[in-house]
């Protein structure tokens, strides 16, 4: 790095090149076009649109949101417009934005996962598939199919035989071993992880003695998960030779910046988005001057520089 020139900042996340490590997170961003007038997305490495499933769904009963001392609960239960919707509604808006459009995908079969990558397959404007396996297999009594390794292999070999696209598998953290997720992601073929995904938790309305979610439990993110994201983070990429895009109460650069130096090779925010809609461009801006302060000549090299 000269002295007149910045840091790379620019990743590869398998076949998927971005310009910064930087993405928003799923069903934080909407589909994109809500942020249009707030956000220059085309500054960010890409954005994760919300989960997708075969057919529009509405989602859980409100309320669906509960603020925490140190995050949120969110119980929207994959409210989405369907593969069809989106295809011929909200893609078009996407293409030509000037970043990296990755799709999540949610289902309850393994047939959902596989029809839903086959959709997506070669839609042009979609660069990469997020594959959500926090989802319950109804097949299997609702167990997650992200928390067992042999279900998680089943679902992530059947989307990656459905699409030449890169698949990125996010997981759970409440698989009893993530790291034997990851290496069945790993066996399945995909092209790179990403966790977090929220942990459940539960707030009650003390005086009305009732959930303060109409789900009664939900998903907790912000800022209150981030010492256990940074952790998995750490196990799986110091065990898996995948790239890992870290997931889990950024809302700073140094926060991202923790998640890259634990062996992230990327990040992505989310939960800060909703109080402060252009974090994720700051982030990015912060990431640069901490590399050019310490002499970081790419994200590469900072990546997993943790020195224990």
């Amino acid at each position: 790095m000269s002295r007149d020139s910045g840091p790379d900042l620019s990743v590869r996340i398998g076949p998927l090149n971005l310009r910064n490590p930087v993405l928003t997170a799923s069903g934080t961003f909407g589909y994109g076009d809500e942020y249009a007038s707030l956000v220059e997305v085309s500054k960010l490495g890409g954005i994760v649109v919300k989960s997708l499933t075969l057919r529009p769904r509405d989602g859980a009963p409100p309320p669906r949101l509960a603020e925490t001392p140190a995050g949120m609960l969110n119980a929207i239960g994959l409210a989405n417009i369907g593969v069809d919707k989106f295809l011929s509604e909200k893609l078009p808006y996407l293409q030509g934005r000037g970043t990296r459009v990755v799709v999540s995908i949610a289902g309850e079969t393994l047939e959902e996962y596989e029809e839903l990558a086959g959709r997506l397959d070669g839609a042009e404007g979609v660069d990469a598939l997020e594959v959500n396996i926090s989802c319950p297999n109804v097949r299997r009594g609702g167990m997650l199919f992200g928390a067992d390794p042999d279900m998680a292999f089943e679902v992530l070999s059947a989307v990656r035989g459905a699409t030449r696209m890169p698949v990125i598998a996010k997981l759970t953290p409440h698989a009893s071993d993530v790291v034997a997720v990851a290496k069945a992601a790993r066996e399945a073929g995909v092209d790179a992880i990403s966790l977090i995904n929220t942990l459940v938790g539960m707030a009650v309305d003390v005086e009305a003695r009732r959930p303060k979610l109409g789900n009664v439990t939900g998903g907790l993110s912000g800022p209150a998960i981030r010492p256990v994201a940074v952790a998995l983070v750490w196990k799986v990429a110091s065990a898996v030779p995948l790239p890992v895009i870290g997931i889990g109460g950024i809302s700073s650069p140094e926060d991202a910046i923790e998640f890259l130096i634990a062996g992230a090779k990327a990040v992505q925010v989310g939960t800060a988005t909703f109080f402060e809609p252009c974090t994720a461009l700051w982030v990015v801006d912060g990431i640069a001057e901490y590399m050019k302060r310490h002499e970081f000549r790419s994200v590469e090299e900072l990546s997993g520089s943790l020195e224990v």
